[in-house]
């Protein structure tokens, strides 16, 4: 014979089951989005261009915001940021002329967003 239960009862219950559903995908999102940050800092050290090395070595990885269900990861150059647009997009040259473009960055990001895509749809 079934058990009889109140309206109350079974919505607490039910409201309890999502809440711990919502706890496991945030968890697993954010394992997502940190894999995925350090995805695109490796990308750009390793593709970034090198004359002595050290703006490839600036690049690093922060959590810039986190509460209970979302994290942003900031991945950024510590000490030559001042150089990594330059680079991304070509600068003009003092004496005329211009020096070419070595896109790094954004190839990074779309790496880091196909990858973050396809861990979220596989694993929720």
């Amino acid at each position: 014979m079934a058990d009889k239960i109140s309206v109350d009862r079974m919505a607490a219950e039910i409201m309890k089951g999502l809440e711990e559903y919502a706890d496991l995908t945030a968890d697993k999102m954010k394992l997502a989005v940190t894999a995925a940050g350090k995805t695109v800092q490796k990308d750009i050290k390793d593709n970034a261009p090198k004359d002595t090395g050290a703006y490839a070595k600036s690049w690093s990885t922060k959590k810039t915001s986190e509460n209970s269900n979302s994290l942003t990861v900031t991945v950024y150059s510590q000490n030559r940021y001042q150089i990594a647009h330059l680079l991304e997009f070509g600068h003009a040259k003092c004496g005329g002329g211009r020096v070419a473009a070595r896109p790094h960055i954004a190839n990074a990001e779309e790496k880091g967003v196909s990858q973050l895509e396809k861990t979220l749809k596989g694993s929720l």
